[in-house]
């Protein structure tokens, strides 16, 4: 009883005009950020961040809500019209949406994209109202060893298991956990690493680096190496599905709903694997396999979709209940928390539990907000895509340069974050990670001061981290994720090369 107390308590903060406004706002940002191509919600939000020193903290985590799953339901209007997709995560929606707007379908396409991110965003949520505090309450009892080894699990999954070389992760890692150990150190209170520059006493602002990396990076990139492309634009038709197409797209919607929740939740899940096993999953059991590849299978566009945005949701679970982030978004939404003073983490839900219901309850306000804009108005959202690339981008750099600018009206700051976006480049361009950076930098001294006090705890010992069964679980998942891959790996080389010895 107590949860929905909580959670009206949560809808009367959120229902604010202030925070109708915000919330309406953002989701508008979001599902432009999502139709313009290489852009995306981690880029948007950063480049906003600095509006965290002049906004209330409800105000802004309900605006940057509102980007992080606008951009989802964006994201899917491109893949469908152009086959150009807007987010990493609707990369699967253009394989059969694209097809579908081909042979005329773009409106059924579209519609199915917006009502099945409408669903799984709904469901998602009202799993994250239902599951968020329970995780809470176990979260509390959790010590310094067992938060060690989850950070530990968090690094091990966004830097060495998802990305495309080990090596590559582990090193964007190390950046940034070497960024992060920059300042006073939080047990000693001693300077380290600051090489007598006055500027790096306090640290490195994640938000200076999430900026230069994300926002300048990817315009830099783009000026550099993105070539003069012009895609083809299919015609629009009215935005709205048959009776038989309702009745393909339901039970899509829920599987991929319940396929992508998990993965939102576990450390660096990220949307991509969900949406390719839930289009996997539909071409599987679709009763029209022939229209899969070919004129184009709804399925396909309301599974994946659906398995996008629940993911996409499922992610504040990891964030607000033990303050650990599963996507690039989420720890630059970790480090806006950060900029008001706030820890995410299971203290959360007591601490700052009217800030919490109200970005739980702006979920179910914002679900609704999106589908409004995105099904009558989506001839305006395609009209962005006629936005010439040299002036988009140009406005970006402005907009980095004044929010940076603003935070401390520092010079060194703005060389700092053009130092930081030719890293960003560089990065790119030899095809490393940038997530592991923004991770190490914020998780790396959490991490840190979790294993001193860990070590306090067993009096010096290394032996804490096993002598604790939850722990001890923990870190043997994180070596079978190091190095069961590689077992398997030259498993399969060596019996390969006997096979062809035998042959």
């Amino acid at each position: 009883m107590e949860l929905w107390t909580q959670l009206l308590g949560g809808f009367a903060t959120a229902a604010t005009p202030i925070n109708l406004l915000w919330a309406f706002v953002g989701c508008a940002i979001g599902t432009a950020i999502g139709v313009l191509p290489g852009l995306g919600p981690a880029v948007t939000v950063a480049m906003l961040l600095p509006i965290t020193s002049q906004v209330e903290p409800t105000a802004s985590m309900i605006f940057f809500a509102g980007i992080y799953y606008g951009a989802m339901y964006g994201g899917s209007t491109t893949s469908i019209l152009l086959n150009t997709p807007g987010e990493t995560g609707t990369m699967v929606t253009a394989l059969e949406g694209f097809k579908m707007a081909k042979n005329g379908r773009a409106g059924a396409a579209l519609a199915t994209s917006a009502i099945g991110s409408f669903v799984a965003g709904t469901i998602a949520t009202v799993l994250v109202t239902l599951f968020a505090p329970f995780v809470a309450d176990f979260a509390v009892k959790l010590g310094p060893p067992e938060y060690f080894c989850l950070m530990l699990l968090a690094f091990v999954t966004v830097s060495a298991v998802l990305g495309k070389s080990t090596l590559r992760g582990m090193t964007a890692l190390f950046i940034g956990l070497a960024i992060g150990l920059v300042g006073i150190d939080q047990i000693t209170a001693q300077v380290r690493y600051a090489e007598g520059i006055p500027e790096f006493m306090d640290g490195i602002e994640v938000v200076l680096v999430a900026v230069g990396l994300f926002a300048v990076g990817e315009t830099l990139y783009n000026a550099l190496y993105e070539g003069r492309s012009s895609s083809e634009l299919n015609s629009m038709n009215r935005v709205h599905m048959t009776r038989a197409e309702w009745r393909r797209s339901w039970p899509a919607w829920l599987r991929g709903t319940f396929l992508g929740f998990p993965f939102g939740t576990i450390p660096a899940g990220g949307s991509e694997i969900p949406t390719f096993l839930s289009y996997a999953a539909e071409r599987k059991l679709s009763k029209h396999p022939e229209e899969f590849g070919t004129v184009g299978a709804i399925e396909g566009v309301a599974g994946p979709e659906a398995a996008n945005n629940s993911a996409v949701t499922a992610t504040l679970v990891p964030l607000l209940t033990l303050g650990i982030p599963t996507s690039v978004t989420a720890a630059i939404l970790l480090s806006a928390l950060q900029n008001y003073g706030i820890q995410a983490g299971p203290q959360l839900f007591q601490t700052s539990s009217a800030l919490v219901w109200a970005m739980i309850a702006s979920l179910y306000i914002g679900n609704i907000m999106l589908l409004v804009l995105n099904l009558p108005m989506v001839g305006l959202w395609v009209k962005l895509l006629k936005i010439p690339k040299p002036q988009l981008y140009a406005g970006i750099l402005i907009f980095a340069t004044v929010g940076v600018y603003g935070m401390r009206q520092s010079a060194f700051d703005l060389f700092m974050m053009f130092g930081v976006g030719v890293l960003g480049v560089m990065m790119r361009r030899f095809d490393f990670p940038t997530a592991p950076v923004v991770v190490g930098m914020i998780l790396g001294p959490l991490a840190e001061a979790q294993m001193r006090n860990a070590l306090s705890i067993g009096e010096g010992r290394w032996s804490v981290f096993i002598d604790r069964p939850l722990s001890a679980t923990l870190l043997a998942i994180v070596v079978g994720l190091v190095v069961l891959p590689r077992l398997m790996k030259l498993f399969n080389k060596r019996r390969g090369a006997k096979l062809q010895a035998e042959g």
